[in-house]
């Protein structure tokens, strides 16, 4: 009796392995710059970071909330610590109400989480750490090959925005996001990777914008910090979104290009994510010399401008080169203290607002 062949994804991970074993250690030990956080942050409402009910989870919980019926929620971020070291390999969102029970995913539009002790790559402002929307769901990825390290102490701040399109109340909404992770001291995963994001939306501010009617498209661009590999790419568009896409603006080489994926009945238009790596290689290269540009294109039919309609986000996984040295933060650049206000929501309207005034979906 013959052997059963092996799954195809056992040899991409075993090919992964070979090509990664002679620069994994280096690679996983890249420097962070770890700065004192900037004043004010004492300030901000208390989140959680426990030990979740199952093996090696997490739970990151905000505090409770109000969502009314018709009604959009966007509150001040939150601030939570991190108990423990390890590596995260996953991560899902989740929202209760007041009594514990589930609620319907579809009332999260997005929840972000961000270190502002650590340089994003494409920018000098916080690193973004977790994203998740309505349309991500679950996202995983091999626990034995790749993981984002956290340090116990490590400082994050999450925000969120929910939109209640129902005529029910909700009170006492918790939202949750649920992390997978490996502890400290074991040998895997074997890559250490980090965060990115670059949007249309860049340097600061609202990533959202006014979409107005027929074809249009809306781009930005910049150049990473250090050299490395993009290993995993995802993107988030608003209705109306026909593509994303990642160039190398210097080169102009089109690295990778997504489309919404034919959506559930009743489910939004998704992106599928992309995995950038096979049998004989592993990630796509970007250098600090080079610039590289975010694409977005919509289609909008409707003949009318729409408020807050259009949003071209993108990011993923990103290996650095050996021997790379992530640079430190500094709080008193313009762009970092500006980009934290926003995402602390400071100085904005009310945290609980109607529906009415802005394109959802």
């Amino acid at each position: 009796m013959t052997d059963a062949p092996a799954p195809r994804q056992l040899f991409i991970a075993l090919a992964i392995l070979r090509l990664a074993a002679p620069a994994f250690t280096a690679w996983s030990a890249v420097p962070v710059h770890h700065v004192p956080l900037p004043g004010g942050l004492h300030a901000a409402s208390q989140a959680t970071i426990t030990i979740g009910p199952k093996r090696d989870e997490l739970v990151l919980e905000l505090p409770a909330i109000e969502l009314p019926a018709g009604s959009m929620a966007s509150p001040p971020a939150s601030i939570a610590e991190f108990p423990v070291n390890g590596s995260i390999y996953g991560f899902r969102a989740e929202l209760l109400d007041e009594h514990g029970r589930r609620l319907p995913d579809g009332l999260l539009h997005h929840m972000n989480v961000m270190n502002p002790a650590e340089r994003e790559l494409f920018l000098p402002i916080s690193r973004r750490v977790l994203a998740s929307g309505r349309e991500t769901g679950e996202i995983r990825f091999p626990w034995l090959l790749l993981g984002t390290r956290v340090h116990s102490g490590e400082q994050v701040l999450a925000n969120v925005m929910l939109h209640n399109e129902s005529a029910v109340d909700y009170h006492g909404v918790r939202v949750r996001m649920v992390l997978n992770y490996v502890p400290e001291h074991r040998p895997w995963p074997f890559l250490s990777v980090f965060p990115w994001q670059l949007d249309v939306g860049f340097p600061v501010g609202d990533k959202s914008f006014d979409l107005p009617p027929g074809r249009s498209e809306r781009s930005y661009e910049g150049s990473p910090a250090v050299a490395g590999k993009v290993i995993v790419v995802g993107a988030h568009l608003h209705e109306y979104g026909r593509t994303i896409e990642l160039w190398d603006a210097t080169t102009q080489q089109l690295l990778w290009h997504g489309e919404p994926a034919s959506p559930a009945s009743g489910e939004p238009a998704a992106i599928p994510v992309s995995k950038l790596w096979s049998l004989t290689s592993i990630g796509v290269r970007i250098r600090p010399e080079h610039r590289y540009r975010v694409r977005v294109i919509y289609e909008n039919p409707t003949g009318q401008m729409l408020t807050a309609g259009g949003m071209g986000v993108i990011g993923g996984l990103f290996i650095p080169d050996r021997r790379a040295v992530w640079p430190a933060t500094n709080p008193n650049d313009v762009l970092y203290q500006e980009d934290l206000r926003h995402f602390m929501r400071v100085g904005q309207s009310a945290a609980v607002t109607p529906m009415s005034h802005m394109h959802m979906h």
